[in-house]
């Protein structure tokens, strides 16, 4: 079974964004919709605050300059994407692997692909030491541990649910640079439900499985 929430959960991410934002981030979600939308890697300021409403002066005024702005769209479209998860998880029937795979379907559609080689390519930059791209680098993996731990079953003791989301957070971004690199769909999609049934096989072993007694070798 796969529960399709994506109308909802984009509902709610709209709603709870524009209910608490002040001018800047009622701007910053502004690009980012329109980002997720078309990218925005190759455009300039001027052309990226048209599509906004805005003037590239008011971009400025609020990001300073036009990789920062892209800083703020990255992190930005990211807590998205945790939100997207944190709903997915709220479902009542939902097991781990189903809501693995609704995320998925999620992240390697072909309109998140501009967003996502953006993403990639900013990564590529901190990677390098420049100095504007080093903010993508805070909380980059530490950010996404905790929710996505939650996907381990109950009674997974923590420091194995904490690598497994390492674990899951890396072949997830490494399933997307093959799928960007190579547009090889299907065997990109193989790949990532073969890792999900073994993830939930692995932890529902881990669960099941006697834990030793205390005083005992």
């Amino acid at each position: 079974m796969v529960i399709d929430t994506s109308s909802a959960i984009c509902s709610e991410c709209t709603i709870w964004y524009m209910g608490k934002a002040n001018p800047k981030q009622r701007l910053l979600e502004a690009v980012v919709d329109y980002a997720l939308a078309h990218g925005i890697a190759d455009q300039s300021l001027r052309a990226i605050a048209r599509a906004a409403g805005t003037s590239h002066r008011m971009l400025i005024h609020h990001f300073g300059s036009r990789e920062h702005l892209l800083i703020e769209v990255i992190k930005a479209a990211e807590v998205r994407q945790r939100q997207r998860l944190a709903a997915l998880q709220a479902q009542p029937e939902a097991t781990s692997e189903q809501i693995g795979l609704q995320l998925w379907e999620h992240l390697r559609d072909p309109a998140m692909h501009s967003q996502e080689r953006l993403f990639f390519e900013v990564y590529g930059q901190a990677l390098q030491g420049r100095d504007w791209a080093l903010p993508v680098l805070e909380g980059i993996v530490k950010d996404w541990i905790g929710p996505i731990q939650r996907l381990d079953p109950m009674g997974v003791d923590p420091a194995t649910a904490e690598i497994d989301a390492r674990l899951g957070l890396a072949v997830t971004r490494g399933l997307l640079l093959d799928l960007l690199a190579t547009g090889e769909g299907i065997a990109v999609d193989a790949a990532m439900r073969r890792f999900v049934q073994l993830r939930t096989a692995f932890a529902d072993a881990s669960r099941s499985a006697p834990q030793p007694r205390k005083g005992t070798d």
